[in-house]
């Protein structure tokens, strides 16, 4: 059984950084593609980033410049670096992966964790 773990939400003011953490631990030969979906208040859950096994990486345009997405070595960790952040950024951030080798997701899914840029 896969298992997601991520950590790094939190309060940042509009402007700032920072970065979250997903690790899938023991699950070297099971992971594929990992990436990030967040979920507004009262909107739906969207896709954020995307990296696959090969290191391919995709964005939603309203991160793209901003945001960068990027995994260990092993590729059981992704990262996601968070940049001059904005209000709308705020949201509930899920990690997420998937088993095949293109950029696939949803198989698997973390507990979520809370960003919050203030204006």
């Amino acid at each position: 059984q896969v298992q997601l773990v991520e950590s790094g939400g939190g309060l940042v003011q509009a402007g700032g950084s920072l970065i979250l953490t997903c690790a899938a631990p023991g699950s070297i030969f099971s992971i594929g593609a990992m990436g990030w979906y967040r979920q507004a208040p009262g909107k739906q859950r969207e896709l954020v980033a995307v990296i696959s096994r090969a290191g391919s990486t995709k964005y939603t345009d309203s991160v793209k410049g901003r945001f960068t997405i990027s995994r260990d070595k092993d590729k059981i960790t992704v990262y996601l670096q968070m940049n001059s952040l904005k209000h709308e950024d705020t949201g509930v951030y899920y990690c997420s992966a998937g088993s095949g080798r293109g950029h696939g997701l949803g198989e698997y899914w973390g507990q979520g964790t809370q960003v919050t840029v203030s204006s």
